[in-house]
Parts: C-alpha cells; sequence; structure tokens
C-alpha cells in the first residue's frame, strides 16, 4: 500500500504539487494497488480538488 505521508518523507526533491503528482504516477507504474491520502501536500501550488488529482493520476497510470 502506498501512503501519501510516506512518498512526501522519501521525496525531499518533491518541490511542487507537478513533482508529487508524477512521482504518484511513478510509483504506481512500479506496482502499487492502493494509495491512501493520510495528510495534505504542504506545497503552494496544492489546488483545492488535490485528493481527487491524485487519485486519478495513480488510478490512470496504474492501467
Amino acid at each position: 500500500m502506498l501512503w501519501l505521508s510516506e512518498v512526501l518523507m522519501e521525496g525531499h526533491d518533491l518541490e511542487t504539487f507537478a513533482a508529487l503528482e508524477q512521482r504518484i504516477v511513478e510509483k504506481a507504474r512500479a506496482g502499487e494497488m492502493f494509495f491512501r491520502m493520510d495528510v495534505k501536500p504542504p506545497f503552494s501550488d496544492t489546488p483545492e480538488n488535490w485528493q481527487e488529482k491524485l487519485e486519478t493520476v495513480f488510478t490512470s497510470a496504474g492501467r
């Protein structure tokens, strides 16, 4: 299971929401089956609908 908090803790190089989205895509393509969002991303460009966006990129990439 992929936890958003773990992605953020491992991703010290992440500086934008777009970079986070790309990292989620990479994790999904690496075989992660489930994704849980347990924290809000701390980036200044995090959109209000961040949960929907991350779920969409995870689901789309895993196909």
